[in-house]
């Protein structure tokens, strides 16, 4: 990457302080982008959704890996349940979405909590593990909540083979006039759901799998505790990248930690952070990490900056950072601040092999939480920074009530916030297809078929408020 004239600034800058500059090119669609990483994740789009408990969990894990993604579990969650999680995402279908299933004797208030846990939006009547109806929120609306779902289910129920290709897929759905249907083996049993949507998807992405087939999925460890003890569960459970993870990652304790861990002789990535500069790269690569996280207070939910002062903008830190790890034959991903498609391209011409998303994720179907919804009736969940008292509390829950009170008063993150759900786009998978599609096109106008070539190839400006506002759309006339 070079900016425009070679005029290199001499402040620091945000994703918002800057814009690419668009080259002659020879990549005439976005098809041809192909946005695999070599940062040794398996990551196929270079998107990974945080470690916050707001945002992953099985749901976020499972679906974002199947659009090649990753998922990193929260370090605040007990290892045993870690290990459940990394089986059960082990053992999802690359393809189908994981349907949801209720009995003909479940009722109406069941199934409408039931459906917002999954983007298909709909809940399969099954018995002996065969369907024999479905039903989606339309089908609950003006019921009472405890009719049994026999007498609101739709009984005209299509049904795919299991091994159908995605375009044959599609075709039967769309000419049914079906938005999805089960997917089913010889015995007639579901495993799994198919809709158009997914179908599509299934043509466009490439699921970020391990050797054996089956998708990947990250965890965290933080830096107090028994962090090797911890970190071995993780990797004998089968974790497929290793997060050692704290707000300041350049200090004396992650440093030791990281070489902990680093005998264990991990056969994954090992990632660590979060740093800002050259020299806070140098000393985690010098204790193990082959990724580093970069990113201090550039966050939603995140108020270090505004407590504390400290922190850096994150377009400029992302490329110091990461020229310091090619030097180094190491990688880094950009963690925090991103809240548009065009965030996450410039993340990548700065030198980031993947981009954390964190937040933006938090409203979607798949984060964890239930769905809620305010006054008008629109859909929501809550969000929370992880040095939040909230965060905190969760985390220190095995303490005394004195150790707890003493460390809930220092807190640097919002404790609560509401992250809606977008009508039109309310899964994950919606915003991964709109956060791809940006980025492919950026590919196109830069003229590059590969992030390596992006990145040699990116020339990006330094623009004022106004410039960065001349970009936005206008919804309304003015």
């Amino acid at each position: 990457m070079r900016f425009l004239h070679d005029r290199v600034p001499d402040q620091d800058l945000t994703y918002s302080d800057v814009f690419l500059v668009p080259n002659r090119s020879q990549v005439g669609s976005r098809l041809d982008v192909d946005l695999t990483t070599a940062d040794g994740t398996g990551t196929t789009i270079p998107l990974v959704a945080a470690n916050m408990t707001a945002v992953s969990g099985r749901r976020m894990a499972e679906t974002l890996a199947r659009c090649g993604g990753l998922a990193i579990i929260p370090q605040d969650i007990p290892p045993d349940v870690v290990t459940d999680v990394i089986a059960w995402v082990k053992e999802r279908h690359a393809v189908y979405d994981t349907p949801l299933t209720m009995p003909p004797d479940g009722t109406v208030g069941e199934a409408y909590n039931l459906l917002p846990k999954r983007g298909h939006g709909a809940v399969f009547v099954v018995e002996d593990g065969r369907a024999i109806g479905v039903v989606t929120e339309a089908d609950c609306q003006d019921v009472d909540r405890f009719t049994q779902l026999h007498s609101v289910m739709s009984r005209e129920v299509l049904t795919l083979p299991d091994g159908v290709a995605a375009e044959d897929a599609f075709n039967q759905l769309h000419d049914g006039r079906h938005r999805l249907a089960p997917v089913v083996g010889t015995d007639g049993r579901i495993v799994g759901i198919l809709t158009r949507e997914r179908a599509l998807r299934a043509t466009l992405y490439a699921p970020a799998l391990d050797d054996a087939g089956r998708m990947r999925i990250g965890t965290a460890v933080g830096i107090n505790g028994d962090v090797e003890g911890k970190a071995k569960a993780l990797l004998a459970a089968g974790t497929d990248v290793l997060v050692v993870d704290t707000a300041h990652g350049h200090q004396e304790r992650m440093l030791d930690v990281l070489r902990r861990v680093r005998s264990l002789d991990p056969q994954v990535p090992v990632v660590a952070g979060n740093v800002v500069t050259a020299e806070g790269v140098s000393d985690l690569v010098a204790a193990g990490a082959d990724i580093v996280k970069v990113g201090v207070g550039p966050g939603a939910m995140c108020t270090t900056r505004m407590m504390t002062g400290v922190g850096r903008p994150q377009f400029s830190s992302v490329l110091e950072c990461a020229r310091r790890a090619r030097e180094l034959g190491v990688h880094v991903w950009a963690d925090g601040g991103v809240r548009h498609p065009r965030d996450v391209a410039l993340a990548l011409a700065a030198g980031a092999d993947n981009v954390m998303i964190g937040s933006w994720f938090a409203g979607t179907y798949e984060s964890p939480g239930d769905v809620l919804r305010d006054g008008e009736g629109r859909m929501y969940k809550e969000s929370f920074g992880m040095a939040s008292a909230r965060a905190v509390r969760l985390r220190t829950a095995e303490d005394s009530a004195f150790e707890r009170a003493r460390k809930g008063i220092f807190e640097e993150g919002v404790s609560q916030a509401r992250m809606y759900l977008e009508p039109s786009r309310p899964s994950v998978e919606d915003l991964v297809d709109t956060i791809v599609a940006g980025v492919r096109s950026s590919f196109t106008y830069v003229g590059a078929g590969t992030i390596e070539e992006f990145r040699e190839r990116a020339v990006v400006g330094v623009q004022s408020a106004s410039g960065y506002t001349e970009g936005m759309p206008v919804d309304v006339s003015w």
